[in-house]
């Protein structure tokens, strides 16, 4: 009988996410609810893990697309996270894009996922912040990442 691995538990997860920016220069964050794999009451940018035969890009703009309803465009990367959970026994590496929304409005398509979602200057975010957007804001803020 075969066993099925929990991808992020049993075996490394791929994931990623997006920070998104308005026009007026803003990201956009969810605050994942109780149903969420995991970090619920955390703040985080839109993403998700790499299905087999996706590339990273691909997934991520899949992601913001079922999560959010936005169509993004992807224009920088930023360095990965090493998002181990220990109290949760997970670890992800997650990749970390910069994207602009090329149409669309921000909805929160997964309401059993998200309890808020919202736009937030850099400069005014919200306290729980989730690792890999911690990181994620921090690296972009000191203009570590990448021009597509």
């Amino acid at each position: 009988m075969k066993q099925k691995l929990k991808v992020g538990e049993d075996c490394v997860g791929v994931g990623g996410g997006v920070l998104i920016f308005n026009k007026k220069r803003e990201i956009f964050l969810q605050k994942r609810g109780k149903k969420s794999r995991n970090e619920v009451g955390k703040w985080e940018k839109p993403g998700g893990r790499v299905e087999y035969g996706e590339t990273a890009v691909m997934a991520m703009k899949r992601e913001v697309k079922e999560e959010t309803g936005l169509n993004i465009n992807i224009w920088g990367y930023l360095p990965h996270t090493d998002h181990i959970i220990k109290k949760q026994k997970q670890h992800w590496v997650a990749f970390n894009y910069l994207a602009d929304i090329k149409s669309g409005k921000a909805e929160n398509k997964e309401p059993h996922k998200f309890d808020e979602i919202g736009w937030f200057n850099l400069k005014n975010l919200p306290k729980n912040i989730a690792q890999p957007t911690r990181e994620a804001v921090k690296n972009f803020k000191n203009g570590k990442y990448i021009k597509l």
